[in-house]
């Protein structure tokens, strides 16, 4: 089989047919985590209307977008591996995925809403953090008379 028109073994196919886009171990672990801490949130959801891009948690009211990427597919400046078979693929591919990233978050901002961009190898207490203090610091405020 070929993949672009390159070959592919079949352990990488069969490697690339288990990995998940939603749903991930740090994924939920984050979500449980700032669900034990008081937060609510919208799950796999597009933020704002028009863009085809999807968050994998969404604070509606503080306008919060929460993004967890995965080392691999979004080239990670700690962990990113670059493939030796099919290298100009896999690069175009994750370059690709990292200006879709950089325009997502445009977007967003664009849009008032704040990204946070979550790395799979991230601590889920430090991750946790950085959600919580961001959506504190945007919900709107309550009025007063």
């Amino acid at each position: 089989m070929a993949v672009s028109g390159l070959k592919t073994t079949e352990a990488t196919r069969a490697r690339m047919r288990r990995q998940k886009s939603r749903d991930t171990e740090i994924e939920m672990a984050l979500r449980r985590a700032l669900h034990a801490a008081g937060l609510r949130y919208r799950v796999h959801r597009r933020p704002i209307a028009g863009v085809r891009r999807e968050a994998d948690l969404v604070f509606g009211p503080a306008r919060v977008a929460v993004f967890v990427d995965g080392c691999f597919w979004h080239g990670c400046p700690e962990h990113a591996t670059w493939p030796k078979n099919n290298a100009d693929f896999w690069r175009t591919k994750i370059e690709k995925n990292r200006a879709r990233d950089r325009d997502t978050d445009a977007r967003l901002a664009e849009a008032g809403w704040l990204s946070v961009r979550v790395w799979e190898h991230e601590s889920t207490e430090v991750a946790t953090d950085r959600v919580r203090e961001a959506v504190v610091q945007r919900r709107p405020k309550p009025n007063r008379r």
